[in-house]
Parts: structure tokens; C-alpha cells; sequence
């Protein structure tokens, strides 16, 4: 039995999230104090967010001192960060079916990239709050002055089962990015033309395109349902624009009007915006992709 303190009082997500964070790394075989008093403090084997000490060899991981610890890019770290740099790999393990070491490393950057480190800087005033923002969603759970019956150290164990729910759908979802990008290699790999690629599932292909460096790619064919639709590649991630976008003539189109103007006898839409074209079979849409890449 891991034992692990933080401070009691008004709580904030980076406490709660180092404690989900703990509880996910040991299977839930810890005991929580959430106490300020020094010598209870001194008999935890895990510190975050209290004490005045930030040394990583003894588990010891405040960061409410002038010379706090920064990551590289000088980006301050809250509890959060730092419990989930040395015991993110731990949670992973737990959280994830048996994956390769290599695969863990990246789900743990993925996940600090795109949750744990705007904890940090939230915290740390380094961002604006905002109502809708997920700190300040879990620091919501803190009774108001209002509710004079709840329990505060209840109230901080039902914030952090939000943030471990959280916690695991973020490692769940970075996992499958992961698994996203071993599938498009292995679908470029099967292909004969680099501007058009065929997904036999409907994998999440936006990021792996962008980390394969895969630049003449223009369209990606994957099943929807019963169908299957061509999506076009945006110039850069994030972008809402396409490196060649869909004909013109195309846009708006539906059904017999496209299949008539395209050629493609079983093309069901296109849109007006032209980012994205269907068809009811794996044949169609790749017709209409090569149709797509043949226009001027």
C-alpha cells in the first residue's frame, strides 16, 4: 500500500489529477492524507503539491517555491506534470492492454501534450481561465459556501474519479492514435499511388499523415458504415483547407446527380465545401479519388 499526501483545503486539478494519476499507477492500492501537517507529511511515501520540497529521488513533488521546476522548453510544471513524468508510465501499464515500452513512451508524451500540461499551466497562471476549461471544471466539485453539510475530502475523491475516467480515455485515445499510424504505414506500404490511400478500416489517419511525412498524398478512401467515403488531405495539421480540394463541379452534389456528372454510378455526395466525397462501395470512392487527382 502506496502512501500519498497532499494538502487539505481548497483542492485544484492539479492535485486531483496527481492523485488519479497515482491511484491508476498502483491499481488503487494507495492511502490518501490530506493534511498540511509536517509529520504526517514526512511519513508519506508520495508528496505532490505540498510540503516545500521538490526532489524526485525522494518522491517529494511541490512546486509552489521560487525555483520551481520548468520543462525543457521553460514551461513551469504543476504536481500534475511532475507525478505523471515519473508515474505516467506506471498508470499506462495499467490502463492500457500489454503494449510494447516504446508505445507506452509516446502515449505518456501524447497525453502530457494534450492534458496533463494545460493543468500545469493553468495552475501556474500561465493561462487564462475560463469557465469551460477542464481545470476549471474538476475545481468546481469544491464545496461552496453554500453546501455546509459536504464533505470536502468526499468532494476531492469524486473530482478524481472524473479525472481518472479522463485520465484513462486520454491514454485510450492516444493509444489508438498510435495504433493509427502503424496502419497507414502498413496501408502505404500495400499501395501503388502515393496521392491516394486506402484505410480498409475506419482508422484515424489525419496525424499519422503528418508524422509519416507522407506530402503527395491528396485523398484517403476509408469505409463509413456501409459506405465508403475520400477525404481530402488538408496542406498542414489542423488546417481546414485541402492540398487539392474535390472538383468544383462536384460540390453539393448528391447521388444521381453526381454519379451522372462523375461517372461513378454508385457516388452518393459530395460536399459543398468539397473536403470529403462518397460513394457505396470501396471501388466508387476510389474511382472518384483517381477522377479527383486526375483534374486539372
Amino acid at each position: 500500500m502506496l502512501k500519498v499526501a497532499t494538502h487539505s483545503g481548497t483542492f485544484h486539478a492539479d492535485d486531483v489529477f496527481a492523485y488519479a494519476i497515482l491511484k491508476a499507477a498502483t491499481g488503487g492500492k494507495l492511502e490518501l492524507a490530506r493534511t498540511r501537517d509536517g509529520e504526517v507529511l514526512a511519513q508519506a511515501d508520495v508528496v505532490f503539491d505540498v510540503g516545500g520540497t521538490y526532489d524526485p529521488a525522494a518522491r517529494r513533488y511541490d512546486h509552489h517555491m521560487r525555483d520551481k521546476p520548468l520543462r525543457d522548453d521553460g514551461a513551469p510544471y504543476s504536481s500534475a506534470g511532475l507525478v505523471w513524468r515519473d508515474f505516467g508510465a506506471d498508470a499506462i501499464r495499467a490502463l492500457l492492454p500489454p503494449t510494447s515500452e516504446a508505445t507506452i513512451a509516446k502515449v505518456q508524451c501524447m497525453v502530457d501534450e494534450g492534458l496533463v500540461r494545460d493543468v500545469d499551466l493553468m495552475d501556474n497562471g500561465a493561462m487564462v481561465p475560463t469557465p469551460g476549461h477542464f481545470s476549471t471544471l474538476i475545481e468546481g466539485w469544491n464545496p461552496t459556501f453554500a453546501e455546509t453539510g459536504r464533505d470536502e475530502t468526499e468532494s476531492f475523491y469524486a473530482a478524481a474519479e472524473v479525472a481518472s475516467a479522463v485520465i484513462a480515455r486520454a491514454c485510450a485515445r492516444a493509444h489508438a492514435a498510435t495504433l493509427a499510424v502503424d496502419s497507414v504505414a502498413e496501408a502505404v506500404r500495400l499501395g501503388d499511388d502515393p496521392t491516394i490511400l486506402v484505410l480498409e478500416h475506419r482508422v484515424p489517419w489525419e496525424d499519422a499523415v503528418f508524422e509519416l511525412g507522407l506530402t503527395q498524398l491528396l485523398y484517403v478512401i476509408r469505409p463509413a458504415g456501409r459506405d465508403w467515403t475520400c477525404s481530402a488531405v488538408p496542406p498542414e495539421k489542423g488546417s481546414f483547407a485541402q492540398r487539392k480540394p474535390l472538383p468544383d463541379a462536384w460540390g453539393g452534389l448528391r447521388d444521381d446527380a453526381l454519379a451522372a456528372l462523375s461517372g461513378v454510378s454508385d457516388a452518393t455526395f459530395c460536399h459543398p465545401a468539397r473536403f470529403v466525397c462518397g460513394a457505396r462501395s470501396r471501388d466508387g470512392a476510389v474511382a472518384l479519388a483517381k477522377l479527383a487527382v486526375a483534374e486539372a
